[in-house]
């Protein structure tokens, strides 16, 4: 087909769809609500996937973490539940014997989940549940997302006192003070008194949750002095370079099953947890969104393709004579099988537009007003949505047009 004829019959699909243009518009329809749920879909999981990605950068590419209980959706077992507490005994004992460990930390976080009510103030103002967490002067290297933005960390020196400071999350400093500088201000957290030593940079956490702006950090021995209730210890470990990761591992795992007198032939009874196992949770939760999105949008495009073929073999009925009179005049099959596909291309390719120009106003509008969801528009998509649409086309309309192709012009030129 050469391209003036390409031309002419796109010219002439657009006459048919100018002229039928309500029914044209209820053809497409299913190719617009499936090509507008995919732009959509995949612009919010694009935008959460980076989201997830930057928090896990955050914490840092040789950090890994040592936990008693397992993280995620898990079942907890009598044997998990059972098992001994972390100390920082164990911890002092991985720091001095890990030779590929640059840092290894033992910290403790009280959370208010079950019942506890924690309140810090200051003056009037007050935050109920901060997280609160006492950690090591080591703690802010090993985990780059803990930075203070102003004034300083926790130091040795608070450590070996048992000094009343702490360092604020951006969010709980600036409702306790926003009209001062925290730095050297006094809070009241669960009536015992603290000087403010820093402030932390924001981060609002993984999806608008809690983030480091929700903490309140405070020195590892002041904490166990103050809530001794709090035996859940965990340790936060770096190496010098992320190649010593799995060798690090292993040497964390061989000191702490045989501080912890683990037999030979038993399971670890500790956790390790790497900043992926958060990527990783987060790639299964999105798995299942992209094959739910995947059959809503296939049912529309189905439908969508359904309606074209209805709606091309209608036309093919509705011109037969015309197609007598091309081919009495030399037309030849291919010519009115290209003609009546082009058709049919056009048609759902004019779907797949609306569809992606709809799905791109969706996510604008995800991005703009619920910043805890962010949406990224996938350029990648928008080319498989556009792609799409006119595979639905060519693929539906091949019957009519073929149909079209075969028909006798005699019987053509007769029909009425």
């Amino acid at each position: 087909m050469t391209r003036a004829e390409l031309n002419e019959n796109f010219l002439l699909a657009m006459d048919t769809i100018r002229a039928r243009k309500g029914r044209s518009a209820l053809t497409v329809l299913g190719i617009v609500i499936g090509v507008t749920s995919v732009i959509s879909v995949a612009a919010i999981i694009e935008g959460l996937n980076r989201h997830v990605a930057d928090k896990v950068n955050s914490l840092g590419s040789k950090v890994f973490f040592i936990t008693r209980i397992p993280n995620g959706m898990v079942r907890m077992t009598e044997e998990i539940r059972t098992r001994k507490y972390l100390t920082y005994e164990e911890a002092l004992a991985a720091r001095e014997q890990c030779k590929s460990c640059e840092i290894v930390t033992g910290f403790s976080t009280r959370i208010s989940f079950f019942g506890e009510t924690d309140v810090i103030r200051h003056g009037r103002e007050e935050v109920q549940n901060p997280f609160i967490r006492g950690v090591e002067p080591e703690y802010g290297a090993a985990i780059p997302m803990f930075s203070v933005a102003d004034g300083r960390f926790i130091s040795k020196f608070d450590m070996e006192h048992t000094r009343d400071v702490c360092v604020l999350g951006r969010a709980v400093a600036t409702t306790l003070f926003p009209a001062v500088d925290p730095i050297g201000q006094e809070v009241n957290l669960d009536g015992r008194h603290y000087e403010v030593i820093g402030v932390f940079e924001a981060d609002t956490g993984l999806f608008g949750g809690p983030g480091v702006d929700q903490f309140v950090v405070i020195p590892y021995t002041t904490f166990h002095k103050t809530y001794p209730e709090s035996k859940e210890h965990m340790l936060a470990i770096s190496v010098k370079d992320p190649r010593l990761m799995d060798h690090a591992q292993d040497e964390i795992t061989e000191i702490l099953r045989r501080l912890r007198r683990v037999p030979a032939r038993k399971k670890n009874d500790f956790e390790m947890v790497t900043p992926d196992f958060i990527k990783d949770l987060w790639n299964q939760l999105t798995g299942a969104i992209v094959v739910l999105t995947s059959v809503i949008s296939s049912i529309g495009l189905l439908v969508g393709g359904i309606g074209v073929m209805n709606i091309m073999l209608i036309s093919v009925t509705e011109r037969t004579q015309e197609i007598g009179v091309r081919k009495a005049v030399g037309a030849r099959k291919q010519d009115i099988r290209a003609q009546f596909l082009i058709e049919a291309v056009t048609l759902t390719s004019f779907g797949g537009i609306v569809g992606v120009l709809l799905g791109a106003t969706i996510s604008f509008l995800v991005h703009t007003f619920v910043p805890g969801l962010p949406a990224e528009l996938s350029w990648l998509w928008v080319g498989l949505g556009f792609l799409i649409s006119a595979s639905v086309g060519l693929f539906f309309g091949y019957y009519p047009a073929n149909r079209a192709a075969n028909l006798d012009p005699i019987d053509c030129l007769r029909y009425e």
